[in-house]
């Protein structure tokens, strides 16, 4: 087998994960709880952890329902805990629960030392190994999770933009709250499976951060945000081989190099558009005169 057909499998799972986790990056960041994916995915390890301490197939169908059992129970959770008269802010509980099942994970993983493998490659993942039928199985679920967020878009950005505008206008928030929660707690179960805790949290937060750098508009950010994750996808899984590192953290520090190299240029670029603008300005006002 060429190194081209085995990284196809690893990049096109990459690319799924860019598109759903790009786009659900951008209402996360407009509602300001940055760390709902890592706490989201964390609950998922959990409840990975305990399927296998109960002899599950890690990869099993069963572990996997007991997984969404945990997310959906953290999806309600953050889904009655948001609102402007909350006295505890809604990241606060997020951050514990992220704390709390990261360190139940632990506990549980004490009593099995042979699975502690299994608890690393939960944090770190290693995309690298996903099977053809792993990536078929995620497209068409997130798939069918894309279409429920175009059918309903309308209210999820409402919310995500002003919590406070859409319930004046009359919206169920906590219903609606539950139901992207749990949406993304479809997502997050799925991705944790295949890329591990800390590159799924990347895919979600890094791309929408970078194109908040460079534009203003939803579209554009998704725009910027997707291009961004492909491109990393691609050499962050082509590095990983060729210095033989594992894959999820090549990505995820590949990533922070991006970000960094985007921010780096970001004055440059605004000092080089605002020169453009000002040298245009006489020949602007000659024509209109």
């Amino acid at each position: 087998m060429g190194i081209f057909e085995f990284l196809l499998a690893p990049f096109i799972a990459s690319l799924i994960l860019t598109g759903i986790h790009a786009y659900l990056g951008v209402h996360v960041v407009e509602r300001g709880v940055i760390f709902v994916d890592l706490s989201l995915a964390q609950i998922a390890a959990l409840g990975t952890t305990i399927a296998v301490l109960y002899g599950l197939d890690p990869h099993g169908p069963g572990t996997y329902v007991v997984s969404l059992i945990f997310t959906f129970i953290g999806a309600a959770v953050f889904s009655t805990i948001r609102g402007h008269k909350a006295r505890i802010p809604q990241e606060a509980i997020i951050g514990i629960c992220y704390a709390v099942a990261s360190a139940a994970a632990i506990l549980a993983m004490s009593k099995s030392v042979s699975e502690t493998e299994h608890l690393k490659e939960m944090l770190v993942g290693n995309i690298l190994t996903v099977s053809w039928f792993e990536v078929g199985k995620t497209a068409a679920l997130y798939g069918l999770i894309g279409l429920f967020h175009y059918t309903f878009r309308k209210k999820f950005l409402a919310i995500s933009i002003s919590h406070e505008k859409a319930e004046a206008d009359g919206i169920n928030v906590r219903f609606w709250d539950f139901l992207f929660y749990a949406s993304f707690g479809f997502v997050v179960t799925s991705s944790v499976a295949i890329a591990g805790v800390l590159l799924v949290f990347c895919y979600l937060i890094v791309p929408s951060v970078g194109a908040m750098l460079y534009a203003e508009t939803i579209g554009k950010r998704l725009a910027i945000g997707w291009t961004m994750g492909t491109l990393v996808s691609a050499v962050g899984v082509y590095l990983s081989l060729k210095i033989d590192l594992p894959t999820g953290a090549t990505i995820v520090c590949t990533f922070a190099l991006v970000l960094a190299l985007m921010a780096a240029i970001r004055p440059f670029l605004k000092k080089k558009a605002a020169s453009s603008v000002a040298s245009m300005t006489p020949v602007t006002l000659a024509r209109e005169s």
